[in-house]
């Protein structure tokens, strides 16, 4: 930073990223990119984690430059870790030193083209297992100058320094190039010599913040290093005014007040966007006489800005404020689409790193549409489960709205959200949560979850929100804050966490759910997105967990009653109710069945997982009970009201095709390993699932007999998006059972009350309903052979077959009925008509005419194609290789009448060269292309 005049030193107020030499020094003290540079490495500072530990020490490092995407993004990384490579073995020196020397474009390979800015370091032992790094966790970094004239401060390292008032802040310059080397603070002249150094101890006697100068000068030129320090005083004493709460308080539109619980810690700061990131006494923060908060009023911001701020806390750690509503992470949000988050505000780059919150005074608000919605009844739930990552083919809120009324036809009247609240990185199921009040941007923004929201009312759906309060994971602010680094877990005296688990089934960092911090921090969560977002309740994630009972390497114990368990979970309960009296609380408990009959009793609901019992039996395997399912039915675990929530699939189960193909039974020619086999056996398993009153839940896609396996690309990847599934006719007739079985379950009483009598012991299964409204006969062969089933109808007459429409006049009600393998039956007093009155594909005789398609050969352009429809219609895209395999596909849903060009980057790049054929297929009619991909 040249400057030719001492008069303007006066605006270096910009803050910058120094090296940490007293952890790693160089040689030379002024590296540049092109250097052969000796990198020194103290054990005994930063983090201290390898002081002591025995050599071999190896170093793990990167560079950045002009293209990384943020100022810590690594790029050209050296080390394997966790591997005795010898290129990085750092030569001990003693008294836990050790240095590296190399030659720096040669030893990362960056090309010419890319300027290096900064070398980022980690430092660890052999196994990994220890590692070196900065007093605050980060990683160690160096920065690069150019040559010539250079100054900079030695001592402080870091960004700008907090000391305490009267305290003496030792001062290190150093210069190459230069005739003179200045000291000045608040451009004060304190020092000058002629030497490359200058040591000076700085007396910290007036509160406030302070700049210092360090100036290298020659006859032509001079240049500067700029450091800022605060003299801190104890911080005043005051109470949180009247009405504040914890976190964020717009209290008009121009003032905020923030206040942080933070029990035992000395200061804390706020700096942001409206301090310009500074440590100044307006950001230094009042704590309350019991010393537990801390509490700041900020006045004069513009309600046009969103404000993105932190806490610094005993000055050094930066968090986000816990209940920050919107979040800003430097390591995710470069990977989000501008489509699916138009105009984010960028991170701040140079001005702090880490996580850091954001508010304004007057953000937009959301115009709801659809007011005073009312939620389905219990007992008439249709619940899909849905991750939106893998639902849509944008992986947005935008996607699920385009495809709401797809889960419509299905018959679907509730929509449980896997977690959608900021969670660590971008690609997850959500269950690593980190900002409970903040939506995940990767998924869009807060008024696009609100518009979803809006729709799904509209369309007469719930939403229910997976809610994850078990644990939360290190990027948690409640975790950071109190945190143990020598044993990488919660820190002993964290009010929110437990140090380590109670139960073996923990993920992340476990709540203590007895602290009083954890209840009203938990409780605050659940009433916010009721309020907020209005949805419709919630599926609470591992609600067993919510024990301070310790039961590690006992799950048994863990599965008994727990009575404080259940006086916790009716405290939660009645907590959400005050707020919404018709809100679903429903729980993954899986506990002993007197705790769920209590809780259920009170009003909850509880997941009933069958994964197990449904696939036994469409694999055809009838061993014992393991393929009875009954307990799907509250009344056989003696619950008084149908709050059990019953599932064949869920995300954390197997899908049954999968091991219905891989793993069935067959017997002569019959397998249920034949696809179409086994989409018939889930046909036959959905008649048996959705006829046994009491609310339902699908796993996305079951309806189509999805069969990729839960492991596909491991077991929390992505999973391929197949709407084509829709186009087949075999799998749109699961589709289509699925929903007309959904819409009986819905419109008619006699299954959700009456009488019921389940017989699912054996391959030949019934269930009987009687109800005033209409009997009902369900029946089914789940074997591998043909058989011969009782009906045991309750009474002679007409009865009417649901799926084909015949009619049987019962004179007998013991007349067996021959049932081919995977044949089901279900017989109804009443003549009822099917809502979807096909079996085939979705819109018969759709006319498509190609036009065509552009650029061919493809290179590494996206490709375009160009046709004609005559109606409404889905239209899907399929390339497939020279030996007919299929290796990309895109599908478009409900593309409108006319002309359309359809736009896929179907990346070709990935692709060898040669051949290929594009398929274009638009619901029953199908069009195919040769394409030449060349290089």
């Amino acid at each position: 930073m040249n400057k030719t005049s001492l008069a303007l030193l006066g605006i270096l107020c910009i803050g910058f990223f120094f090296q940490s030499f007293a952890q790693v020094s160089t040689i030379p003290v002024f590296p540049t990119e092109n250097d052969t540079v000796t990198i020194i490495f103290d054990a005994k500072q930063g983090n201290g984690e390898l002081a002591g530990v025995s050599p071999p020490i190896y170093a793990h490092t990167g560079v950045i430059t002009d293209l990384s995407t943020t100022p810590t993004s690594w790029r050209h990384v050296q080390g394997n870790w966790g591997v005795a490579d010898a290129r990085m073995l750092m030569t001990p020196l003693g008294n836990d030193v050790y240095q590296i020397r190399y030659h720096i474009p040669t030893f990362y390979n960056v090309p010419a083209n890319e300027t290096v800015l900064r070398l980022g370091f980690v430092f660890r032992d052999e196994t990994g297992n220890n590692v070196g790094r900065a007093a605050d966790g980060s990683d160690i970094f160096v920065d690069m100058f150019g040559a010539g004239l250079n100054v900079r401060f030695d001592i402080p390292v870091g960004r700008d320094q907090i000391v305490d008032l009267n305290a003496t802040l030792p001062v290190a310059l150093l210069q190459n190039g230069g005739d003179s080397l200045r000291f000045y603070e608040d451009n004060v002249l304190l020092a000058s010599t002629d030497q490359a150094t200058l040591n000076f101890n700085v007396t910290a006697s007036n509160p406030g913040e302070h700049m210092l100068v360090a100036e290298a000068f020659t006859a032509s030129a001079s240049v500067f290093d700029t450091v800022y320090y605060f003299a801190r005083p104890a911080p005043n004493v005051a109470n949180v005014p009247t009405g504040w709460r914890d976190g964020i308080n717009i209290l008009n539109d121009s003032t905020v007040g923030l206040v942080l619980l933070a029990p035992q810690k000395q200061h804390v700061f706020a700096i942001g966007g409206f301090n310009d990131w500074r440590f100044v006494s307006d950001g230094y923060m009042n704590v309350t006489p019991d010393r537990n908060r801390y509490w700041i009023q900020l006045s004069g911001l513009d309600p046009s800005l969103e404000y993105v701020f932190q806490y610094l806390v005993d000055g050094v750690l930066r968090i986000a404020d816990p209940y920050s509503e919107k979040i800003l992470d430097p390591w995710s949000d470069p990977f989000i689409s501008a489509t699916t988050y138009p105009n984010l505000i960028p991170y701040p780059t140079g001005k702090t790193d880490r996580i850091a919150g954001v508010f304004q005074t007057d953000k937009p608000a959301y115009q709801w549409k659809v007011n005073n919605f009312q939620p389905p009844a219990i007992e008439d739930l249709v619940v899909y489960e849905l991750l939106i990552r893998d639902f849509s083919d944008e992986s947005s809120f935008q996607g699920v709205i385009d495809s709401l009324d797809y889960l419509v036809n299905l018959g679907v009247n509730a929509i449980e959200f896997m977690p959608f609240s900021e969670f660590e990185n971008n690609d997850s199921w959500g269950y690593n949560p980190s900002f409970f009040f903040a939506v995940d941007k990767y998924y869009g923004t807060e008024n696009k979850l609100k518009e979803l929201i809006d729709e799904c009312h509209a369309r007469g759906i719930a939403v229910i929100q997976d809610m994850v309060l078990n644990h939360a994971f290190g990027q948690c602010p409640l975790a950071e804050l109190y945190w143990d680094p020598a044993n990488n877990r919660p820190a002993p005296n964290n009010p929110w966490f437990n140090p380590i688990p109670r139960h073996d089934f923990n993920v992340g960092n476990d709540f203590n759910h007895d602290s009083q911090a954890t209840r009203e921090f938990s409780i605050r969560v659940m009433k916010y997105w009721l309020r907020e977002f209005r949805v419709d309740g919630y599926r609470f994630d591992l609600s067993k967990g919510f024990t301070q009972k310790n039961t590690l390497g006992n799950i048994g114990a863990w599965n008994q009653y727990d009575a404080d368990r259940v006086a916790l979970w009716k405290l939660y309960a009645d907590s959400l109710w005050t707020e919404n009296p018709d809100a679903y609380v429903i729980l993954e408990h899986f506990a002993d069945n007197s705790e769920e009959r209590e809780l259920a009793n009170y009003g909850m609901m509880f997941w009933g997982n069958h994964n197990f019992n449904y696939n036994e039996a469409t694999m055809g395997y009838h061993n014992g009970s393991n393929s009875d399912f009954g307990g799907i039915f509250h009344q056989v675990r003696n619950w008084n009201d149908p709050h059990l929530l019953g599932f064949m699939e869920s995300h954390d189960e197997e899908r049954l095709m999968f091991k219905n193909i891989e793993f069935g039974n067959q017997s002569g020619p019959y397998s249920t390993k034949d696809t179409a086999n086994s989409l018939d056996r889930i046909e036959l398993a959905a008649t048996f699932f959705f006829t046994i009153p009491g609310p339902k839940m699908i796993w996305q896609f079951g309806e189509l007999g999805y069969d990729y396996s839960i492991d596909f690309n491991s077991r929390l990847g992505r999973k391929p998006l197949r709407w084509d599934y829709f186009q087949d006719p075999d799998r749109r007739a699961v589709y289509d059972v699925f929903s007309d079985l959904a819409k009986l379950k819905i419109s008619e009483p006699a299954f959700k009350t009456g009488t019921v009598r389940l017989d699912l012991r054996n391959a030949l299964k019934r269930i009987h309903l009687d109800h005033s409204s209409m009997d009902v006969a369900v029946l089914g062969n789940f074997d591998v052979i043909q058989a011969t089933i009782n009906p045991a109808f309750q009474r002679t007459g007409k009865w009417y077959e649901f799926f084909t429409g015949d009619s049987l006049n019962v004179t007998n009600v013991s007349d067996g009925i021959s049932l081919q393998p995977g044949e089901y039956r279900l017989y109804t007093t009443k003549k009822l008509a099917r809502s979807s009155g096909t079996t085939t594909s979705v819109e018969e005789n759709i006319e498509m005419s190609l036009l065509s398609i552009y650029p061919n050969p493809l290179k590494n352009q996206g490709l375009n194609v160009l046709l004609t429809l005559n109606k409404t219609s889905d239209v899907s895209l399929s390339l497939y290789n020279a030996m007919g395999q299929e290796v990309q596909n895109k599908f478009f849903r409900k593309l409108s009448p006319g002309s359309q060009l359809l736009k896929w980057n179907l990346s070709p790049e990935q692709l060898p060269e040669g051949v290929y054929i594009l398929r274009i297929n638009g619901n029953s009619q199908g069009v195919s292309q040769r394409i030449l991909i060349q290089r």
